[in-house]
């Protein structure tokens, strides 16, 4: 069997991420200005789409700096009205640390990431190359980004008109969800809410899940029944 050009893979990539982004646009287009302008996509700084290529493909959207291209790297530019990015390209010929991880049984997120060097993200996602990589797929993961992202910020405004005086550190846990850091938004979280035991769990635990996080606190704040 012929492997893929990848000249043409990098295409279907390319207008996959594309897609997915202008999706993205297009759900958030339907939600008030205020919520637009606190979702992940729509702040910050400029956004890069790392696409690792291990067993499975990894999109990864960063505002974390990459630094210059080196060696064999490849970088693609994009852009859509009012919003733009640039996609580079890895594989375990340009990052060797991506050609030892194991993803036999599962997508190795994490390691995949560390591989990388990225402390945080905006998105992470995983994708077969190939069949997976059509405008109808990527729409639904776009619109799915944006649903998700809206409601979170409107999870996060509740919390925040409902604890007067900690306003700023519900300023600092959506930063923190931004940026998905899952410790700092548990122990932000404990110091919104220091007497509440569901809270108070969740900081100690040694991998908090941020969705309990966040519903922890909205039910603190009674908005969450």
């Amino acid at each position: 069997m012929t492997p893929p050009d990848p000249l043409d893979m990098r295409a279907a990539v390319a207008a996959y991420v594309e897609q997915v982004h202008r999706a993205y646009l297009a759900q958030a287009d339907t939600f008030p200005p205020a919520v637009r302008g606190r979702m992940g996509l729509l702040t910050g700084g400029p956004l890069t789409v790392v696409a690792a290529g291990v067993r499975h493909l990894h999109l990864i959207g960063t505002r974390e700096a990459l630094g210059p291209l080196r060696g064999q790297e490849v970088e693609v530019v994009g852009s859509l009205p009012g919003f733009d990015w640039t996609l580079r390209f890895y594989d375990p010929v340009v990052v060797p640390a991506l050609g030892l991880i194991e993803e036999r049984d599962a997508p190795a997120i994490a390691e995949v990431r560390h591989a990388l060097g990225l402390g945080t993200v905006v998105y992470h996602l995983v994708a077969q190359p190939g069949s997976s990589l059509t405008p109808h797929h990527a729409g639904h993961v776009g619109s799915g980004l944006a649903s998700n992202d809206s409601r979170v910020a409107r999870e996060f405004e509740t919390i925040r008109s409902r604890v007067r005086g900690r306003e700023r550190l519900v300023d600092e846990l959506e930063g923190a969800a931004q940026a998905g850091l899952p410790r700092a938004q548990a122990l932000l979280a404990r110091a919104i809410a220091p007497r509440n035991a569901a809270v108070a769990e969740l900081a100690e635990s040694a991998d908090p899940d941020p969705e309990a996080v966040r519903k922890a606190l909205l039910a603190y704040v009674g908005a969450g029944r």
